[in-house]
């Protein structure tokens, strides 16, 4: 482990937060998130491959499967996590800043939440790529299981994610439901009302205000279903945002300008 520790770089520490911070990204997300100062095209694909490629060698990152369908080009993408020198350098680097050792140790998933755990970190990925070209700020983003949170019933909130977007006065929280269309919408449903009933007894988050609820959904069919689900919901007008996944980002900030 130290004679891994000597040879990191700062772009490699980086890579080993961004995939503790979601659990498990792929290659295509990774280049977008750590190797954007890189020039575009094969240039920055093959100088991702290499760094990631020494990080497999190096037991600091485990290519854990694959998922059919790049986001352009059709290609299979590898999907990572850390492996267990990573996990150790970054619980190690974690203590030595006084923080709380906070070390994704994800077992080998199944497709259903292979995909899904991607899909968060799409979504993170897409976030941070928003702040970049608007100039506003991705000030805290958290998955499962650190994005739970006392309902203030004796039981948890289960959202897939916990951001906070900010501007110069302002700053929004909001809390994440990714849908991939793997539930009925009676659970969605019931999901959504432990979110309303957290806001009707006055209950706060982290940052001491009941966050908006921002539901990401695969398809624009699935998107009009939750939203003519939720249309019945009248509390939920002004607190909770049907989108597709495409569409979430840009719409986070765009209420964050607003």
């Amino acid at each position: 482990m130290e004679w891994v520790q000597e040879r990191l770089t700062d772009r490699d520490w980086q890579i080993v937060r961004e995939v503790n911070r979601v659990r498990i990204a792929s290659g295509e997300q990774l280049e977008r998130l750590c190797f954007a100062s890189v020039a575009t095209g094969r240039s920055r694909t093959a100088t991702r491959s290499r760094a990631v490629g020494r990080l497999v060698r190096w037991r600091v990152l485990a290519p854990i499967g694959r998922r059919i369908g790049g986001q352009e080009r059709g290609s299979t993408a590898q999907v990572y996590a850390l492996d267990t020198i990573g996990q150790r350098l970054l619980a190690g680097d974690q203590l030595a800043a006084g923080a709380p050792i906070r070390v994704r140790r994800p077992g080998p998933p199944g497709v259903r939440s292979l995909r899904h755990l991607l899909a968060v970190a799409e979504l993170y990925t897409q976030l941070v790529e928003q702040a970049r070209t608007t100039g506003l700020e991705l000030v805290t983003f958290k998955a499962e299981p650190a994005a739970h949170w006392p309902d203030g019933k004796g039981g948890r909130l289960k959202p897939d994610a916990y951001a906070v977007l900010g501007k110069p006065g302002a700053r929004d929280h909001w809390w994440i439901e990714v849908d991939l269309a793997t539930e009925s919408l009676p659970t969605v449903r019931a999901k959504l009302q432990t979110y309303l009933d957290f806001q009707r007894r006055g209950e706060r988050d982290p940052g001491d205000v009941t966050p908006w609820v921002l539901v990401a959904t695969s398809t624009e069919c699935r998107r009009d279903a939750i939203r003519a689900m939720v249309r019945r919901l009248p509390e939920a007008a002004g607190l909770i945002t049907i989108v597709t996944s495409g569409e979430a980002a840009q719409k986070m900030y765009l209420v964050l300008r607003e």
